[in-house]
């Protein structure tokens, strides 16, 4: 995997202007590009992998003219050389897996079964709820019945040489299926991207350590695992580094030299003791280092090396995010999020969106990108509305926990009125 030069390299130890979320987005997406390898897997690994080509059916589907429902199956054309009432001459019966093995004659119909396949002579099937049958004949209404009804056409689903399903599709579990329908039975995939990750910090402890006066516990390393997880992420867990240049330096050299990514939580502002930008200028490239964001104004994001700066060994990919547990969640679904799925192949597209009438004031001064945790709900009517939680504190997880969507307000947008419509991003799908 290749990261472009499309860099701006800024001092990581200089103040430049917060980026729009947009711009940053931009550059993001200039800068990062698929891994190459791919790889063969059985069907059932298959699961939440990117597709590394394109699978062709090698059969139709469904394979043969079939019907639609339980009923009669007969010639079509005898509707228009009949009456109405018609009636038909049951000549036998079709079930799925027991053809029926004759051709259906002139004046004669098949009792059939939901997925059996058409009998020869016949292409319309008429729903045993619209027939009279008495001993060995049916009647129905034929003005109720158009030639062609209720019979599915083979490949009328998938083509035999179609694309069943494109190369750079997370695969579903509904697209096992699809594939055990034509018969395949492995796919060539592209490999799981590889993450290292760390928080950085000398209050941090980690569950299980005693908690010493002034320490919290390190929350952050768990919530990149789990986002990580959903993403079926190649994930490296380096555990906490402290706030000292050298265990910084060590750590990110040995990250860059083991993943494809590397993500760091805390470490990115412009405090005494925030090494991280400082040391990227030695053996890394920041693009930028600030956004016009809230939560997450302080997120660094380049490219590093495990040995000098600009060498021919592989570089990876840098997210230098906030420490506060829900800045870093918020910085990983907007920006890192994406960038995660095109390095993994994907074909990425972008979160759902909707507006929502607010159901209070918030707020808002132009000029940078708010995500506010929100709760959403839908009346009786159809209608729906939002509120932020309680709290939006950029340390206040638990709000995270109460929300079920993010409320999106522009780079541009100023106050809101209550009643105003405003974005909501639903957290379904997403987290």
């Amino acid at each position: 995997m290749k990261i472009s030069n499309d860099m701006s390299g800024q001092s990581a130890t200089s103040a430049p202007n917060p980026l729009p979320v947009e711009t940053a987005r931009a550059i993001i997406g200039r800068a990062v590009s698929r891994v190459a390898t791919a790889e063969r897997v059985a069907l059932r690994a298959a699961l939440d992998r990117v597709l590394a080509e394109d699978i062709v059916s090698p059969i139709d589907v469904p394979a043969h003219d079939n019907a639609a429902m339980d009923g009669y199956a007969f010639d079509g054309a005898t509707l228009a050389q009949g009456g109405a009432p018609l009636t038909l001459a049951v000549a036998g019966q079709a079930r799925a897996g027991h053809p029926y093995s004759q051709t259906c004659g002139a004046g004669e119909c098949v009792r059939i079964m939901t997925g059996a396949p058409m009998p020869d002579g016949c292409d319309t099937v008429v729903p045993q709820e619209l027939v009279t049958r008495v001993d060995e004949a049916v009647t129905f209404d034929a003005h109720r019945i158009e030639r062609g009804a209720n019979c599915r056409r083979a490949g009328e689903d998938i083509a035999r040489g179609g694309a069943a399903l494109e190369a750079g599709r997370v695969v579903r579990a509904s697209d096992l299926g699809l594939l055990a329908s034509l018969g395949v039975a492995e796919v060539a995939v592209r490999r799981r991207l590889r993450v290292a990750f760390f928080s950085t910090g000398d209050e941090l402890r980690s569950v299980g350590e005693p908690l010493d006066a002034g320490c919290v516990y390190d929350s952050n390393r768990y919530t990149l695992h789990a986002m990580l997880a959903r993403m079926n992420i190649d994930a490296l867990d380096l555990g906490v580094v402290r706030d000292e240049p050298d265990a910084l330096e060590a750590a990110l050299r040995a990250a860059a030299a083991s993943a494809d990514v590397v993500l760091t939580s805390g470490g990115v502002s412009v405090g005494d003791a925030d090494f991280t930008a400082r040391m990227t200028s030695t053996f890394g490239d920041v693009a930028f280092w600030q956004l016009a964001m809230r939560p997450g104004r302080p997120l660094a994001f380049g490219r590093l090396w495990p040995g000098e700066r600009g060498s021919n060994q592989p570089s990876a990919v840098f997210f230098g995010l906030p420490g506060n547990p829900v800045a870093v969640m918020v910085t990983f679904y907007q920006l890192v999020r994406e960038a995660l799925l095109t390095m993994s192949g994907a074909t990425a597209s972008a979160p759902l969106q909707f507006a929502a009438a607010s159901r209070v004031p918030i707020k808002k001064r132009p000029g940078r990108t708010e995500f506010l945790r929100g709760v959403a709900t839908r009346d009786a009517a159809g209608h729906w509305s939002v509120a932020p939680t309680r709290s939006q504190g950029s340390g206040v997880l638990s709000s995270m926990s109460e929300a079920n969507c993010f409320i999106v307000l522009d780079h541009d947008r100023a106050d809101v009125a209550a009643g105003d419509a405003v974005e909501i991003m639903p957290f379904d799908g997403l987290i």
